[in-house]
């Protein structure tokens, strides 16, 4: 899959030019906007001959957000690390240069987010 930039309008209309290099696309939205997503989605379906959609009402994201994730090395492979002790598995990964994300199943987000709580001491006051 490549790198894509630009509108979402652009992003579909890709499609529509046969290009063979994209494979799949994430939209990830609020579940009280997926019944009128997924109308949309077919009939993008439908006017790009794709092969299909779907989708997971019952995931979820965590993510560690901070400016201090680029000097400090390291940081993701302790939450991979951290979520994997839990048995949390991780079902996507996105990143930036400040910011580690994990969409996860939604039965297993409260127990992935105490757990990366513990792993990097977050919310625990400071002398």
């Amino acid at each position: 899959m490549r790198a894509m930039t630009g509108s979402p309008a652009e992003v579909f209309e890709l499609g529509s030019e046969d290009d063979p290099q994209v494979r799949e696309m994430l939209v990830e939205l609020a579940l009280d906007e997926l019944t009128r997503a997924m109308s949309v989605m077919e009939k993008v379906v439908k006017e790009t001959d794709a092969s299909g959609v779907s989708n997971d009402p019952g995931i979820g994201r965590v993510s560690l957000v901070g400016a201090g994730m680029r000097s400090n090395p390291g940081v993701a492979a302790k939450m991979f690390e951290t979520l994997a002790r839990e048995d949390v598995n991780i079902e996507m990964i996105s990143t930036s240069s400040i910011r580690v994300s994990c969409v996860v199943q939604e039965r297993d987000v409260e127990r992935a987010v105490r757990a990366l709580h513990d792993a990097f001491e977050l919310g625990e006051e400071t002398a």
